[in-house]
């Protein structure tokens, strides 16, 4: 049993459409479920405020807040009202993303700027505002995806998820003389509240199961339970590692002509 009694935690993008399971909202209900403490923190209040009331449903205690992870006034209130609440902060789930597609020509200068900016600088804005109050140490995961190591048309998310492992080696690097952990998720494709309510015909989703090797979908709890993972003591000599969970995916290649 992994317990984080007396543990603090803030998730990013912790809401979800209706009650549906993200990676954020699974992360932030799995480490609930472990004892700790949970910020439940998304730009929109009323999917935080459903978060947090599926946490307080199985007992568990829980923060809603809004904010813009790009706006650094905004992480660090979030940080303030952390500590304010519960008196100290230890774990910080970097969950918050958005998608593109297309390749640099195809690619908006503005939408590229927007992709790093939620995709990377929130990471930057967040972990800056966080650090300082890890006065006991504690634990960062960065959410990444396979694209920044498997491209496949999404050029601007593909960087922007790459530059989200160099950035959690560097801080890794940085940091761990303060007994801080940085480690990174890299997500297959999961089916989650993003995916399915951007309209996924069933056809494509059928194809999104059938890349993986183990017969069976990804979905939130995937995510959130390797989180939670990184989060523990289990992980405890864990840090700069980036982890794949995409159900065998990355390794997947055309099937060899057997002629």
């Amino acid at each position: 049993m992994i317990s984080l009694d007396g543990r603090t935690a803030i998730v990013t993008g912790a809401g979800a459409l209706d009650d549906g399971i993200g990676n954020g909202r699974a992360a932030a209900m799995l480490l609930a479920r472990a004892g700790a403490n949970v910020v439940a923190a998304d730009r929109d209040l009323p999917r935080a405020e459903q978060t947090v009331r599926m946490i307080e449903d199985e007992g568990g205690t829980a923060l809603p807040f809004a904010f813009d992870v790009t706006d650094e006034s905004g992480c660090a209130r979030l940080v303030d009202a952390t500590v304010a609440r519960f008196g100290g902060l230890h774990i910080l789930d970097n969950n918050v993303g958005i998608g593109s597609r297309g390749s640099v020509i195809d690619e908006s200068y503005a939408r590229w700027q927007t992709v790093m900016q939620v995709n990377v600088d929130s990471m930057f804005l967040m972990s800056k505002a966080a650090i300082p109050a890890m006065h006991e140490g504690g634990s960062i995961i960065n959410v990444s995806s396979i694209s920044a190591i498997r491209p496949r048309g999404l050029t601007a998310y593909s960087t922007s998820k790459g530059a989200v492992m160099a950035l959690t080696q560097a801080m890794a690097v940085d940091h761990g003389p303060d007994n801080i952990r940085v480690n990174c998720v890299l997500p297959g494709p999961v089916y989650t509240p993003m995916v399915y309510g951007g309209g996924m015909s069933a056809e494509a989703r059928a194809r999104r199961a059938a890349a993986a090797i183990l017969p069976r979908e990804g979905t939130g709890w995937d995510i959130g339970n390797t989180v939670l993972f990184l989060a523990s003591e289990l992980a405890g000599w864990m840090t700069g590692q980036c982890l794949i969970v995409d159900g065998g995916v990355t390794l997947q290649a055309p099937a060899r002509d057997s002629r």
